[in-house]
């Protein structure tokens, strides 16, 4: 039995919109639930200030921070993806792979 491995390239580009559109995903969902970045640095237990430069897009936010500001926002993490009905799970995986690779 073989076992082969598909490489997806991305483009810097590419993967720095995803990110950009992660980030804007964040601050939209904070703000739409009247959340402040100091209350969301106590529920999610990271620095305010640290939160302030994931949503100026001086920091990348890792997955465990995603999970950790998604929790603390009582959303999925997906809710900070593209909404694409479209989207296959494959792609929807390989967006978070290229999203991982970036940081």
């Amino acid at each position: 039995m073989s076992t082969s491995i598909v490489v997806i390239l991305y483009s810097m580009e590419d993967v720095n919109k995803q990110l950009q559109y992660v980030i804007n995903r964040i601050k939209e969902i904070r703000t739409q639930k009247s959340v402040s970045q100091l209350e969301l640095s106590v529920k999610s237990n990271l620095s305010q200030s640290f939160l302030a430069n994931i949503e100026k897009g001086k920091k990348q936010p890792s997955v465990l921070t995603l999970l950790r500001i998604a929790s603390a926002l009582n959303v999925s993490p997906k809710a900070f993806l593209p909404e694409n009905e479209n989207i296959s799970k494959d792609d929807l995986k390989d967006t978070i792979i290229s999203l991982v690779r970036a940081l």
